[in-house]
């Protein structure tokens, strides 16, 4: 995994590929998954959760520069393994599942928010939780094509900017809602 798809695909970043050999991928998936757990695809584990490549979490550690004075947020994509890669990397780590973000009440703001997975867009209940001047580094769904994307809160707003197109496990919970149009 390290030498075949992320060092190849350019995440050479000392900080990820150490957190990416020290958490065993095979301990975030069914016993009778395992073996593919280190596979350059994202694995469904069912009832909507997934473990996303390797490729993808790479990209996103990467880009997110999580530091020791972080206060950080994992919306976790059903495997927790960001959650693991993360948490020694930071000041303080809350996970939540994509349905807890959404209905959850505002606790204090996030200097980063990781999102493991592909979403439509950002609500206004994920986007109070990220702290003015914090980030947030998620999927991205753009007319089906998934992308890696990263945001900064300026102002009180929230944007998110593409940045490389990556195969990632959609959380359908961040989907616009369906509307009628001409």
């Amino acid at each position: 995994m390290i030498d075949s798809q992320l060092r190849t695909s350019g995440v050479n970043e000392a900080f990820v590929l150490d957190r990416m050999q020290a958490v065993a991928r095979e301990d975030f998936v069914p016993e009778e998954m395992r073996a593919a757990a280190y596979t350059d695809r994202a694995i469904r584990l069912g009832e909507g959760k997934a473990l996303a490549a390797p490729l993808f979490h790479g990209m996103m550690l990467a880009e997110a520069q999580p530091k020791a004075d972080d206060t950080a947020l994992v919306v976790d994509g059903g495997s927790g393994y960001l959650a693991a890669l993360v948490e020694p990397l930071v000041g303080s780590l809350k996970t939540l599942s994509s349905d807890e973000a959404l209905s959850a009440k505002k606790k204090g703001a996030y200097t980063l928010v990781l999102v493991d997975g592909a979403i439509e867009h950002v609500p206004a209940e994920l986007a109070k939780l990220v702290a003015e001047g914090g980030r947030i580094v998620t999927g991205l769904v753009d007319r089906g094509v998934t992308r890696l994307a990263t945001g900064r809160k300026a102002a009180g707003s929230l944007a998110l900017l593409p940045l490389a197109e990556i195969g990632v496990p959609r959380l359908h919970q961040f989907d616009r809602p369906t509307s009628w149009s001409f």
